[in-house]
């Protein structure tokens, strides 16, 4: 059963919120992140992408970034840009996209739940993406990001949540360029955290949707700290990171497509032929781009037209919790064997194109130069909670979830 934590956060004036609060570190390069933040000294991209304070010859990975970010975030500190709670809150913070409301608690949970596997993880996280995490909370000693977490949604969570968000005035409430409505409440009231950690105690399993890089990074550096202080008690806030939890019902994926460079020597006609034995085609003969209505589909994007694919019986297994994911169907049965693509994390000739762009982003890629683009079907949280209980690991790429959670709205200091 998951511990849940309130905290002491740190968080912004009011006022001040809007200018502070950031997308997250990995959704943007550097120069995007650079010209978001170069008139706003409040950004935390000042502190989530401290290179952009630092020569442009500077490598991402060098100390001197990770000092950087210390640096202003003890800059922000000090100018009372940030104030410390004096008591420990859980925090409700909630996201409206276009009507549609995500509401998730603001909490603290454990490094040892998240090591016994009651924090639930479904994908591989990089060695060089990880060790990047590990410098940037141990430098600035706090937990500057939020995990994205998700849970079977229960009533009597939402009940409290709704009642308190009813009931009391948020602390912020405002909306980020992306045209996204935030608004923040702070739950004070002793017996109300009881009974959310009550009630959290008597769910099974937690599940990381978003954020395996922050949850590994904090805990590798909590294991850290416990062999630097050899007389903890487990009670330290090093042994617990900030994370967001959302009910599963409230999430929203999008989908998450590809583009390809090549059609690996093929022509037109070969590539037709060899991908028709795995799956049956059809030319698109609507108007615009071809967007799959149930799993097992996809749509190509190749010379100027939309096709529509159909999986076939016999190149899946519906009984396997990764096999039947769409991108493992789209991986096993034609990027690999037709187009060579082995390992997409590392092939060149492959991109990822997020929902959010719209299917328009695959269209003008190849337009550009690119082959051949593949429009999927998003896969479900229930996909995601049944690879994750099988102890298994999703293709990467697998889910891209909207809206993204801002960083800077609440810090966990060490």
């Amino acid at each position: 059963m998951p511990v849940i934590k309130p905290f002491k956060a740190f968080r912004p004036q009011p006022e001040l919120v809007s200018k502070v609060a950031s997308p997250p570190y990995d959704v943007l390069n550097s120069e995007e992140a650079h010209q978001l933040a170069k008139d706003n000294p409040y950004s935390f991209l000042h502190v989530n992408k401290a290179e952009i304070d630092l020569n442009s010859s500077v490598d991402h990975y060098n100390q001197k970034v990770y000092e950087k970010a210390r640096e202003n975030l003890d800059r922000l500190i000090e100018k009372k840009v940030y104030l410390q709670d004096e008591q420990e809150k859980i925090y409700i913070y909630r996201q409206i996209m276009k009507g549609r409301a995500q509401t998730g608690l603001v909490v603290c949970v454990s490094i040892d739940d998240y090591l016994e596997g009651k924090i639930k993880k479904h994908e591989n996280t990089r060695e060089d993406k990880e060790k990047d995490r590990i410098n940037h909370i141990d430098f600035t000693n706090a937990n500057t990001g939020p995990v994205f977490v998700t849970y079977k949604a229960r009533d009597e969570i939402k009940h409290i949540v709704n009642r308190w968000t009813k009931e009391q005035k948020p602390i912020y409430d405002f909306i980020s360029e992306d045209k996204i409505i935030h608004i923040c409440w702070v739950i004070d009231d002793k017996s109300t955290i009881q009974q959310l950690i009550e009630a959290f105690a008597e769910i099974d399993y937690l599940y990381i949707a978003d954020g395996h890089h922050r949850a590994a990074a904090a805990t590798k550096v909590g294991l850290k700290r416990r062999e630097q202080y050899k007389d903890y008690t487990g009670k330290e806030e090093f042994n617990y990171f900030l994370s967001v939890l959302f009910p599963d019902d409230e999430l929203y994926i999008m989908d998450y497509n590809r583009v390809v460079a090549d059609l690996a020597g093929n022509s037109k006609e070969e590539f037709i032929q060899k991908i028709s034995e795995k799956f049956s085609i059809e030319k698109y003969s609507k108007e615009g781009a071809y967007r799959p209505e149930v799993r097992h589909t996809f749509g190509m994007y190749l010379g100027d037209c939309w096709y529509k694919l159909t999986a076939k019986l016999g190149t899946f297994s519906e009984d396997d919790a990764v096999d039947s994911l769409d991108v493992s169907i789209l991986q096993n049965n034609l990027l690999t064997p037709v187009l060579g693509i082995e390992d997409p994390r590392t092939d060149q000739r492959i991109e990822f194109v997020g929902g959010i762009r719209g299917l328009e982003e695959l269209e003008k890629r190849v337009k550009a130069g690119m082959k051949v683009a593949f429009s999927l079907y998003p896969t479900s949280i229930e996909e995601l909670m049944k690879v994750a209980d099988a102890e298994k690991l999703m293709p990467p790429k697998s889910t891209w979830f909207e809206p993204k959670l801002r960083s800077g709205i609440f810090i966990h200091k060490l």
